[in-house]
């Protein structure tokens, strides 16, 4: 078997453990978050924040960012997740402010970003070339993962984002399910709602930046919203939802990267359809489906 032979032979290992281990981190760190997406209808604004990195990816190109080292990928993610940030409270204030709604307000910042991104991508290429520098990622690996441009920089990165997501995740629980139940009354009993709403919206744009490389842009929020929806077929309690997220996220982790290297296809789009599978057996069979 080729996965076998990729992840034992020791001229290969290196080149795809850190993806394995950096789908794993993206598994639980995705799965964990899942619920909150799914419950409060966010999955839009997740699709409209991930198109929306696009643009910082081709900042980061452009400024020579991204390297081997675990400080030219961190500033590369800090420019990215910076951009996705912007992107989401950008989303956020057109939504608040009633300009326009937020379906509008999405489609407006995702569009505009997008433009901006495949022009900037288009920039560093002819900037690599003149500098008789190495190209850098096509479109087709931003647009949709390629788990052999995951380096261990690139794993310690993704480590470092995803144990931040996760601790403030927990240090704010109780603010955010309160906001996520209730967001209108919340302000009556002391909870932030706009801060929780933007701290949730970066909260979102950090796992989708860290997802990025792995599952691609167009792909990156199937993580944030198939494991929940599948896991609220299985069970209605939400520490069971979340268990059940980040399982379903890991098999389906596995089961896309065994397929990628068995059949020479691209990680992300195999991740993804292996949660869809996950998500049409869990609303057919699944306890709590209907």
């Amino acid at each position: 078997m080729h996965t076998i032979e990729f992840l034992t032979n020791p001229a290969l290992a290196s080149l795809f453990w850190p993806g394995v281990l950096t789908a794993i981190l993206i598994a639980i760190v995705g799965g964990s978050l899942s619920w909150l997406v799914v419950v409060k209808r966010l999955s839009f604004i997740g699709q409209g924040i991930s198109h929306s990195a696009f643009g910082g990816v081709g900042l980061a190109l452009v400024l020579g960012l991204g390297g081997a080292t675990t400080g030219a990928s961190l500033a590369s993610l800090l420019v990215v997740l910076a951009f996705a940030i912007a992107s989401a409270i950008g989303i956020s204030a057109l939504t608040d402010k009633r300009y326009a709604n937020s379906d509008v307000a999405i489609g407006i910042v995702l569009s505009i970003t997008m433009a901006l991104g495949f022009l900037l991508h288009h920039r560093a290429q002819l900037i690599a070339s003149a500098a008789g520098r190495f190209p850098p990622p096509s479109l087709e690996q931003v647009l949709f993962g390629s788990i052999t441009t995951i380096g261990w920089a690139d794993f310690a990165t993704a480590a470092l984002a995803s144990l931040a997501v996760l601790g403030v995740t927990w240090w704010y629980r109780r603010a955010i399910i309160f906001w996520m139940f209730d967001e209108s009354t919340a302000p009556a009993f002391g909870v932030p709602a706009d801060r929780i709403r933007v701290l949730v919206l970066i909260l979102l744009a950090t796992v989708v930046v860290v997802t990025m490389k792995l599952a691609g842009v167009v792909l990156a929020t199937a993580v944030l919203v198939l494991p929940a929806a599948a896991a609220m077929k299985l069970s209605l309690r939400l520490g069971i939802v979340i268990v059940w997220s980040i399982t379903l996220t890991l098999v389906a982790a596995m089961v896309g990267l065994v397929a990628a290297f068995e059949f020479d296809i691209q990680p992300g789009p195999a991740i993804v359809l292996a949660l869809g599978v996950a998500y049409g057996l869990a609303h057919f069979f699944g306890p709590a489906r209907g």
